[in-house]
């Protein structure tokens, strides 16, 4: 097994990030800019992608198809996703993967690229959201959340460290529900595209309502 480190605090600005980007299209899988989500890649088409992503800037795409269920090898995806910059990456002897991706900036698909090597490819416009380069600057509602998570956990039957709970970040806390939460695709989508951290904090505490509603 070989590994190869990258930094997750290497400078991103818009001008360093690749216009053609390679994209991962995965129902129900939400990545935030900051955030980390592990990958393991086994696909041919999908170490090929790596492997011309670690030759390159080390940023990879991911998006989420519009309809789960749909088959064929270019299913339709939302416009809106989120680059990440791959960290800690193993590659096995058989030739798979496993690397951490460090969500940098979400993207709206301009058009899709031809495949190359089988994977897909878009041309990205990284300038809509140009503020997730920065450091957040909105607060929170933090205590309607906590109040709501826990009924959430319990109708859902989820366990949580609530320790660990109150001792993480506003912002940490935030892309971690909407990351891990069992929340549909479409629902994800929604968090993805909250323009803000306290926008995505309303659509969060919003889901969570409508979970206990149905109780």
């Amino acid at each position: 097994m070989t590994e190869q480190d990258f930094t997750r605090d290497q400078v991103v600005s818009l001008d360093t990030l690749p216009a053609t980007l390679p994209i991962f299209p995965l129902g129900g899988v939400l990545l935030l800019p900051r955030a980390e989500l592990p990958l393991h890649i086994f696909e041919p088409r999908y170490r090929a992608m790596t492997r011309d992503a670690l030759a390159g800037g080390n940023v990879i795409g991911m998006v989420q198809p519009v309809d789960p269920k749909a088959e064929g090898a270019q299913p339709t995806v939302y416009p809106v996703g989120c680059a990440g910059r791959i960290a800690n990456c193993r590659k096995t002897d058989d030739g798979r993967y496993h690397y951490t991706l460090v969500g940098v900036c979400r993207f709206r698909v301009r058009d899709e690229l031809p495949l190359h090597d089988g994977y897909r490819r878009v041309d990205a416009d990284y300038a809509p959201y140009a503020a997730d380069l920065a450091p957040p600057a909105d607060g929170v509602d933090r205590t309607r959340l906590v109040a709501l998570l826990r009924p959430y956990c319990e109708a859902r039957g989820l366990s949580a460290d609530w320790s660990t709970v109150e001792k993480t970040a506003d912002e940490n806390l935030v892309s971690a529900l909407a990351m891990m939460c069992p929340f549909a695709p479409s629902e994800k989508q929604a968090l993805l595209e909250a323009p803000t951290i306290a926008e995505r904090v309303r659509v969060l505490g919003a889901l969570m309502e409508m979970t206990l509603a149905v109780r």
